[in-house]
């Protein structure tokens, strides 16, 4: 496994501003790239009063941050490039406090930046298809938040956020639910795996009529204190990221607001996902965008 980069190569690498809007521009267009407007190929000329780029035939601009999180940010390019190499280089996520310290700037916008960051990872990671015949996908369900009178928190508090997991051998896709109903787990079941998976859960009535969907279904009876069930059943992997998120979150953030929660979900799910190539995590982040919409 090839290591992360260290600070002094991050530095080495995009020393300023221009250095971070040059990679933008190469990594979503580059010279030669057909302009929008004369429909021809072009070489582009770096606009030294914005953050663009001139056709060299109409003048036409193009805006290297449009559709990214860098987008409406007065911020300078390089924190953002900075806080992002923050969290591709932490177990257990960065706080809005941490990039306040570090960067400089206040909480507002540090709050702000994480947040966009946590959404740019949900986009990279996606939701792909999990499982397939006789794969085994992992499906299990956890409660995060809400404290009642008496400290109380999970299953029996007030204001707790129930998250669905869904698991194979390599990827893991969650999604904040309303409730474990088997009306509002089945259509997420049902978009992300595979049919002809077998599907390992515990024993919530929700999942009874999965082998009516076309699942192979197999659980394991956590009230009898089992850990793994018959014919090897198990949710083991996802208690065990359960556990990574639940730490992050009491660890890092402390507090994670329900209507937020997704995010910090889909940053540990995007951790997750690169967990045998770590080093490739930052590169990525800063090189994978939506479809270029140049202005």
């Amino acid at each position: 496994m090839t290591k992360p980069q260290n600070i002094a190569q991050f530095f080495k690498q995009f020393p300023d501003d221009e250095t971070c809007l040059n990679h933008l521009f190469e990594t979503r267009f580059g010279q030669g790239y057909e302009c929008p407007s004369c429909e021809r190929a072009s070489n582009w000329y770096r606009i030294k009063a914005e953050r663009a780029y001139s056709c060299q035939w109409c003048g036409h601009h193009l805006h290297p941050t449009v559709g990214t999180p860098f987008e409406k940010s007065r911020t300078s390019l390089q924190l953002w490039f900075y806080a992002i190499y923050m969290f591709t280089t932490t177990r257990n996520g960065v706080a809005a406090k941490e990039l306040q310290r570090q960067l400089g700037v206040t909480y507002k916008t540090a709050w702000r930046m994480a947040g966009l960051i946590r959404e740019h990872m949900a986009d990279v990671d996606g939701d792909g298809s999990l499982g397939g015949a006789w794969e085994a996908v992992e499906i299990d369900e956890t409660y995060v938040g809400g404290i009642r009178k008496g400290g109380k928190r999970g299953r029996g508090a007030d204001g707790k956020t129930v998250i669905l997991g869904m698991m194979d051998a390599d990827e893991v896709v969650t999604k904040v639910v309303a409730n474990v109903r088997r009306d509002t787990l089945l259509p997420h079941i049902n978009a992300t795996v595979a049919k002809g998976s077998l599907v390992n859960t515990d024993e919530l009535k929700s999942y009874n009529s999965l082998p009516d969907h076309g699942y192979r279904h197999i659980t394991v009876n956590h009230g009898a204190g089992q850990y793994v069930g018959k014919f090897g059943a198990t949710v083991n992997g996802m208690e065990g990221f359960w556990s990574q998120l639940k730490r992050s979150i009491n660890g890092t953030h402390i507090h994670v607001s329900g209507k937020h929660l997704w995010k910090y979900a889909k940053e540990a799910e995007y951790r997750f996902n690169r967990r045998h190539r770590p080093e490739t995590m930052f590169s990525e982040l800063v090189s994978t965008f939506q479809p270029s919409s140049p202005k």
